[in-house]
């Protein structure tokens, strides 16, 4: 598994801090399976056998003084991916130009070979959503966002990855479907995909949205790589929580994906109510147990 210094400083030599729409070089990540890194299991992922890459929010952390989990984790060769949560590439404005010099310095601080960040949009007119909530797909949107995604693009050393999110409501304007905006936002901006399969069944179980057509949209030649992570129904609604057993169905969606493409990455999000160590690398075996039934599929 390449050390992610070196493929952060092979994607910024080629890309030149970002992506630039047609013609751009794909980047060849190479991350594994992962889990997320949060400071209440830094432990734990420490002594986790088969970790190959972990993501850390990077709200969560401070460049110049990096816990020291995760410069253990560094030191051992693993990537480190900061994924943002709020810098609001959906929105209306520019991104702010604070939030993607943090996001720049952690991709630095940490050796990164790429930066993720959700499209999605979280305040309007300053006042903060504090959710992370779906943009309207309509043409008139996706220019506005394809200047965002630029912006953002030219603003980090190291390639940028969009993540699908999950939603309760679709808006009464749409145009386009999921994946026929983020395919065009892709040929418009070389920008790279986090595609969470939870967020895909989310939106087939909340809006009748079929996780397998999304997936048939999508164009995964642009793939960084992939969430996992379970929830909770209450109510006739799916809660993509984090805080549970990823369910068969959503691992059934991954194989759909790997049947399709190889991911260069897959990780397990879980962000609260943490099982038992043995659970947790549970989890992963069974990611990989998914991924290969897709891939054994997807082989010529």
């Amino acid at each position: 598994m390449a050390a992610a210094a070196a493929v952060a400083a092979e994607a910024a030599a080629d890309v030149g801090g970002g992506f630039a729409g047609e013609g751009a070089v794909v980047a060849d990540f190479e991350l594994g399976v992962g889990i997320g890194w949060r400071s209440e299991i830094d432990l734990t992922v420490e002594r986790m056998a088969g970790v190959e890459f972990v993501e850390v929010v990077a709200e969560n952390i401070k460049p110049a003084a990096l816990p020291e989990s995760l410069r253990v984790l560094r030191g051992r060769g693993l990537p480190v991916v900061p994924h943002g949560v709020s810098l609001g590439v959906g929105g209306a404005q520019p991104p702010d130009p604070e939030r993607l010099a943090h996001l720049a310095a952690c991709a630095q601080a940490l050796g990164s070979p790429l930066v993720s960040e959700h499209l999605a949009f979280v305040r309007a007119g300053g006042v903060e959503a504090g959710h992370l909530l779906p943009v309207p797909r309509t043409r008139e949107a996706l220019d506005v966002i394809a200047d965002n995604v630029r912006r953002a693009q030219d603003a980090l050393p190291v390639p940028l990855a969009l993540e699908n999110v999950a939603a309760i409501f679709g808006w009464p304007e749409d145009e386009l479907t999921d994946g026929e905006f983020l395919a065009e936002l892709v040929e418009r901006t070389g920008v790279h995909l986090l595609i969470d399969v939870a967020n895909l069944y989310t939106n087939q179980v909340n809006l009748g949205l079929s996780a397998v057509a999304a997936l048939d949209a999508l164009p995964l030649s642009q793939l960084a790589y992939v969430h996992v992570a379970g929830g909770h129904e209450h109510g006739g609604i799916w809660h993509d929580t984090h805080t549970a057993t990823v369910p068969q169905e959503i691992l059934d969606i991954l194989t759909e994906l790997c049947a399709r493409t190889t991911p260069p990455g897959v990780l397990l999000e879980w962000d609260d109510d943490y099982p038992s160590d043995a659970a947790l690398v549970g989890e992963l075996d069974r990611v990989r147990t998914a991924m290969s039934l897709g891939t054994a599929r997807h082989a010529p």
